[in-house]
């Protein structure tokens, strides 16, 4: 199968728009997955374990070590599910009446948001108590459907719903705990938003123009006020975390053909492109506040996908299985999100595995959609 770099793009936000994307695993894997916690002096490596199935994957970490993510249970349903401190045990959080949840964010009171089936069957976004106790609807923009990404630690959660005709997806905001949706731009006919800081600032991507023009990263001010795009290193830009400083991590096109994880200044000033681990394409999925250290994944010379940890504010990439003291025979494929403990949660599976970058359009920060198709 042949993909245009045009049909990545559609296929990009295909994903995006389908899926909450969580955990990337490659279309053709059928194999176990699981996620890790890292201690932050890299020497330590936790099997976070599953809820019954064979795969987990971690989507957030908040300082306290409280990991949240999805995992297949035994009869193959998709389940969100919250640790306890340093990524210890694992309980499901139940839904909104529906079969499947997916959890993607939590902040430092372990308020957790992601998006839960109703009864009805739908996707809607939800917020959880402190400790990820009890479940709430957020709602909509008026269509049927709607995702929770990020969480500050006012509980203001962001993410993205369909409206009113179903027809586009559009970025939102909460007030404080989850309270009131309010629809953020956009800067055109869709947009999404992946990550939200303490003072509210929220990023994500939009297409500029109506009908077409995809994609373009945008930050906002606090409390989701104004929208403004970030620039580009080469053309398309996706951004998909936030610290409090402000500096956003994503990709962008680096040149015809190759993606490259970028992070930014300071209230989104500048965009530095972060390099690879040697092959064309590299993501950045996470940003830590006190020391902007950024993790993703890159592909190498060779064409394996592996976890990256850079250092303080951006500089420099290593490969995480060079680093940690990983168990026999597990590579760490995609680092998703680092606390300002300097902890990691990453991906990981058994060796051997066949890494070349198979449909790398359904790739989109090393996440693939695990359920809707299109």
């Amino acid at each position: 199968m042949k993909i245009t770099r045009n049909s990545k793009i559609r296929i990009l936000i295909l994903a995006a728009a389908l899926g909450i994307g969580l955990g990337f695993v490659s279309p053709v894997s059928a194999q176990v997955i699981r996620s890790y916690i890292l201690n932050a002096d890299g020497k330590g490596l936790t099997d976070l374990g599953t809820l019954g199935g064979d795969r987990a994957f971690a989507e957030g970490i908040n300082d306290a070590g409280r990991v949240v993510g999805w995992s297949w249970t035994a009869p193959g349903v998709e389940r969100a599910f919250i640790t306890g401190p340093n990524g210890v045990g694992m309980t499901d959080l139940g839904t909104l009446a529906g079969g499947s949840t997916y959890a993607t964010g939590i902040n430092d009171a372990g308020q957790v948001v992601g998006e839960s089936y109703t009864a009805t069957s739908r996707g809607h976004a939800f917020i959880t108590g402190p400790d990820g106790v009890g479940m709430t609807d957020l709602g909509t923009l008026g269509g049927d459907r709607s995702v929770a990404r990020g969480i500050n630690d006012a509980g203001q959660v962001a993410g993205f719903s369909l409206t009113t005709g179903g027809n586009f997806y559009h970025a939102f905001i909460t007030g404080p705990n989850g309270v009131g949706m309010t629809r953020l731009g956009p800067l055109g006919e869709t947009s999404f938003a992946r990550g939200i800081n303490d003072a509210g600032q929220v990023v994500g991507y939009s297409n500029t123009i109506p009908g077409g023009g995809c994609c373009y990263a945008f930050i906002t001010g606090p409390n989701g006020i104004g929208m403004t795009t970030l620039g580009t290193l080469h053309g398309n830009t996706f951004a998909t975390g936030i610290n409090n400083a402000g500096q956003v991590v994503g990709w962008a096109s680096a040149a015809e053909g190759a993606e490259h994880a970028f992070i930014t200044g300071p209230n989104g000033a500048g965009m530095i492109d972060l390099g690879t681990l040697g092959g064309r394409y590299s993501y950045a999925s996470g940003i830590n506040n006190e020391a902007g250290q950024v993790v993703g994944w890159s592909n190498t010379a060779e064409g394996a996908e592996h976890a990256f940890i850079t250092g303080p504010n951006g500089v420099g990439m290593t490969d995480l299985n060079s680093l940690l003291e990983s168990p026999a025979g597990i590579v760490l494929t995609n680092a998703v999100d680092i606390n300002n403990l300097g902890q990691v949660i990453a991906t990981g599976v058994p060796e051997p595995h066949s890494y070349a970058l198979m449909l790398a359009g359904l790739i989109l920060l090393g996440f693939v959609a695990p359920r809707d198709a299109c």
